[in-house]
């Protein structure tokens, strides 16, 4: 799972500074209603179920606890991000990758601790989305799921083959192995408490903003941080 807090805060802001919280709907998104619709659903539960169990963790499990948690589900998210990268042909910045998981399996406890952080081994953030645009993939229509978030059916794609070839669902244990898909989603979740209170801040249309500042974000990764002005850019 990638761990997506600080990017969202800079998408977000981004997102702000364009004017993207009060911008009209966007044809990327033809089935607005049903989305927006799903979007009160989500929001209701994630109010009043996910967001208090992601501070309950926050509140009563040990920082060192949740920080050796999160860099295990990132060097797995490494391992993807330099498949990809090597499927996108950015062998260097695969490299890196696999540099990562290499340095932080043997000597960081099989990731428990981030060692290749500490000596400055950058992190990608590519995946099976980003692979796809790259090979010229549309993205199709934007969808908000459910406790999922934003998506489109590219990306969504893109997270289906993740989880589906990732190394839990190959656990035979169930229940382990549905514990450990809880414990990523509240820690992922864990991470993103600080974005909602900067949406609740800066957006007259939550559903709006989150929909743009998620555009923003992603156009931000496809271009590896660097993206052209939007006016010459498709």
């Amino acid at each position: 799972m990638n761990k997506p807090s600080r990017a969202m805060i800079l998408a977000a802001t981004v997102a702000l500074l364009a004017g993207c919280a009060t911008a009209p709907s966007n044809p990327a998104d033809p089935l607005e209603p049903m989305n927006r619709a799903l979007y009160r659903v989500h929001d209701v539960v994630d109010t009043n179920v996910v967001k208090p169990i992601a501070q309950g963790y926050v509140d009563f499990i040990p920082y060192f606890i949740r920080k050796g948690i999160s860099n295990v589900f990132n060097n797995i998210d490494d391992a993807f991000s330099a498949l990809n990268g090597t499927l996108q042909g950015k062998f260097d910045e695969a490299g890196n990758d696999m540099g990562r998981v290499m340095v932080n399996s043997l000597f960081g406890v099989v990731g428990l601790i981030d060692v290749a952080s500490d000596i400055g081994i950058p992190r990608g953030h590519e995946d099976f989305g980003l692979t796809f645009a790259h090979w010229g993939i549309p993205a199709g229509p934007y969808l908000f799921v459910p406790l999922f978030g934003p998506t489109t059916v590219r990306d969504g794609t893109g997270v289906i083959i993740r989880i589906a070839v990732g190394p839990v669902g190959f656990i035979p244990d169930v229940p382990l192995r549905n514990s450990l898909y809880g414990v990523g989603f509240v820690d992922q979740r864990s991470q993103l408490l600080g974005v909602g209170d900067l949406v609740d801040t800066a957006a007259l249309d939550r559903y709006t903003f989150i929909r743009n500042a998620y555009f923003q974000r992603r156009r931000y990764l496809f271009y590896d941080g660097k993206p052209p002005p939007e006016a010459e850019d498709e």
